[in-house]
Formats: C-alpha cells, structure tokens, sequence
C-alpha cells in the first residue's frame, strides 16, 4: 500500500480508527466489486482521502455502512466499510494514478520492468486499469481523461527540464490530477461551494505528493541514474521543505473555506497527519517505534525517545508483589478455540504483510487471543503534536475536537 498519508493508528482515537479502516476497506472492496480481485493490488493511503472528503460534506446515513465479511488482512474479523460514491471514485482515481505509476517505471526501466516481456505486460495492465477507471469515472460523472492528460504530460516536461527549471513546473501535472480528483467529491456529495477550496486542497496535496516521493527518493535515484526532479532541477532540500511546509499551510487554509458536515477524520490526516508525513520524510519526526525517537535534520536518533519502548509493561497484576497483591484476580484461562498451525501461519502472514502487527490491535493468529501493536508501546505523541498550535494559535486546531489543544500557550 503505497501513499504519503500512513497514520500510526495508534494515534487514532479508537472512533477514528475505527473510519479510517471503514474508508480503507471501503476502497479495496470497491475495487474489487467493480474491477475483480486483481485491481486490489492498487489500494493505497492516499486514495482513501477521496473517500473520507467525500463523506465528511454529507450527513452521515446508515447506506453508507455495510458489514464486510472476515478478511485475512482484518485477522478474519468481520467490519463495518464505507460504500457508495465517495470509494467508487476512490477506486478510479487510485486505477489510473496507479497505471501513470507503472507506465513511468516502465519508462524508467526500473528492475524487471527493463526486459521486453515484462514491460510489455506491465503495459497491458496499466491500459486495463486506465479503462477501468474511466468505466468507473463516467458512471460518476468524472472524466478520468483529465488525470490520464496530466499524467501524460509529465514525461514531456521531465524530458524539458534542467538546471534553473522552477520545481513547480515539474510538478504541476500533478497537483492538476489531484486538484481535480478533491473538486469531484464536492460534486457527488452535493456541495458544490466546496469545489473550488477542495480543488485548491487537492493541488497543494499533489504538490506534496511530488515533492516527498522526490525527497525519499533522491538518494535512491542518483544511486541507479534515475531522474529525479530535485537533482534535475537543481533544487536543495531546504527549498523542497520550505515548498512544503508552505503547502502545507494552505491546504489548512483551503479546508478551513470548505463546509463539512463532520470534518475530524479529514482534519487529522490531512492537517495533522500529512505534516508528520513531511517531517518523515525529511527525517525530523519518526515515531519512536521506528528508530527509537525523535530525528535530528542529519536523520540522526536524538535520544529523544522513551526509553524500554519495546520492553515489557512494568509489574506483574498476578505475582503476589503485583498492583493486585496476592489476592489479586487469577490468570484468564487460555483460550480453547486455538487455530491449527496452517491456518495460524495463513492469518499471521496477512498480518504481517499489513501495519496491524505494528501499529494495530489484532487477535493472535493460534491463540485468538487480543493483542495490541508495538506501536502500543511507545510514545508517538498526540495528534496535535504536528501542528504549530503555540506559534501560529487560531491556525490548526481551531474548531477541531480531535485533540486537547486549546492553543492558550
């Protein structure tokens, strides 16, 4: 699941939580209701936003939930998952963005993709998934033709690009993609006002989209001699984080312009969760989990982190020197319904090729028993913890019951 937007659940409340995995099972149903199987292998974070933005400008109804059956990926849990317009352009926007992203490594020639057969295939399947999403599109009323344009463009302007070349130049193909895609849900839930400051929204999301998948991977691209659009353009990192760190802001701004019927999911991730996304990628701000703590702008540890994250929970409630004391309550029998080895080794491979080992809750694939994630055990900090509230009060959590930040400091 690729994407910019990847919240540590944890960070979550559990109601939020609770949404995101609906919009996130939402999508990857959709595409599979409308598309077969196979077009699963495109669900991604960001797709869901999609999703989320369309839902959060209408009333909630009961329509909007149906009650997904056990999923390998869930810990074969059954769930509630949205359905309706807001996953179905989801889906099409997410097949098209991702046949632009197999037709460029085509292109790139990256790793198998540069023998003749495989890039041939590679082909065949990013035109099924183009025509796919624009099936899906028109029944929405949304031109897929505008993202396939802007994709297309953007090899033609890479191929112009040099030393001196504004680095917005480079990505604006893809701030015109996703601007469109953000309008479209203003569209379908009825709100029409909201087109214009989720289109704005939209850009500056495809800004940083851009921008962070060049940061991540200019190291990775000057090693094979990739194009990268930092190196080409002869842009330095501190330009790229100020480009940030200004879209950032106006997509705070842009969404502040916008009428939400219920707006907690959408202002968390794309406020507070897209700016840890740019401290990850410019390694100033991981979650302690993944590395110990805080970065330093080098992307050293800073030693910020809690100490023992990964240790045990101190205390025992059973031994006798325990919280409980000696009459305390009895262990909890073990569990009868164990899983066979086979069928134990099958679900905990879907969990570990997904974030609920790390950083979800899930029952054990033998014992059955409820687990909590690493994340569990560490201290990524609070939601508002990305935001500037004390510099910049009024900016970020204004109207926003996501957090306790009052911005009184």
């Amino acid at each position: 699941m690729f994407g910019i937007v990847r919240p540590c659940t944890h960070r979550l409340s559990e109601g939020l939580k609770a949404e995101w995995m609906a919009h996130l099972c939402g999508l990857c149903l959709a595409l599979r209701s409308d598309h077969g199987q196979f077009a699963r292998i495109v669900t991604n974070y960001d797709g869901l936003i999609v999703s989320v933005l369309t839902e959060a400008q209408t009333e909630r109804t009961p329509g909007q939930r149906r009650t997904a059956g056990p999923c390998p990926l869930r810990a074969m849990r059954t769930a509630p998952v949205a359905r309706g317009e807001g996953a179905r352009l989801a889906a099409a926007v997410s097949l098209v963005l991702a046949s632009a992203k197999v037709r460029d490594h085509v292109a790139d020639r990256d790793g198998l993709l540069a023998r003749r057969p495989v890039a041939a295939a590679a082909r065949r399947v990013a035109a099924g998934w183009d025509r796919a999403g624009a099936r899906t599109g028109a029944q929405l009323g949304f031109d897929t033709a505008l993202l396939v344009d802007a994709v297309d463009r953007q090899t033609g302007i890479e191929l112009l690009a040099g030393p001196g070349t504004p680095l917005l130049t480079v990505t604006e193909p893809t701030e015109t993609a996703t601007a469109a895609a953000f309008a479209h849900t203003a569209v379908l839930a009825g709100k029409p006002q909201n087109a214009e400051p989720l289109a704005e929204a939209g850009r500056l999301f495809g800004r940083l989209a851009h921008l962070l998948d060049a940061v991540e991977d200019q190291e990775a691209d000057a090693a094979s001699g990739a194009w990268n659009p930092l190196t080409a353009t002869g842009t330095s990192r501190a330009e790229a984080r100020r480009l940030c760190d200004d879209a950032l802001r106006g997509v705070r701004l842009a969404l502040r312009d916008a009428e939400f019927a219920d707006d907690k999911l959408a202002h968390v991730l794309l406020a507070h969760e897209l700016r840890r996304s740019v401290d990850r990628a410019f390694a100033t701000d991981v979650c302690s989990h993944q590395g110990g703590g805080l970065l330093t702008e080098a992307g050293h540890p800073s030693g910020a982190g809690p100490a023992g994250s990964f240790g045990p929970p101190p205390g025992n409630p059973y031994a006798p020197t325990g919280p409980s004391g000696p009459f305390g309550p009895p262990p909890p029998e073990p569990p009868r319904d164990r899983r066979g080895l086979i069928m134990g080794c099958l679900v905990w491979a879907g969990l570990a090729c997904t974030c609920q080992m790390c950083c979800g809750t899930f029952d054990d694939p033998w014992s059955r028993q409820r687990r909590e994630g690493l994340c569990s055990q560490c201290d990524c900090g609070d939601c508002c913890d990305a935001c500037d509230c004390c510099s910049n009060c009024g900016d970020c959590c204004d109207g926003c019951d996501c957090c306790g930040c009052d911005c009184s400091c």
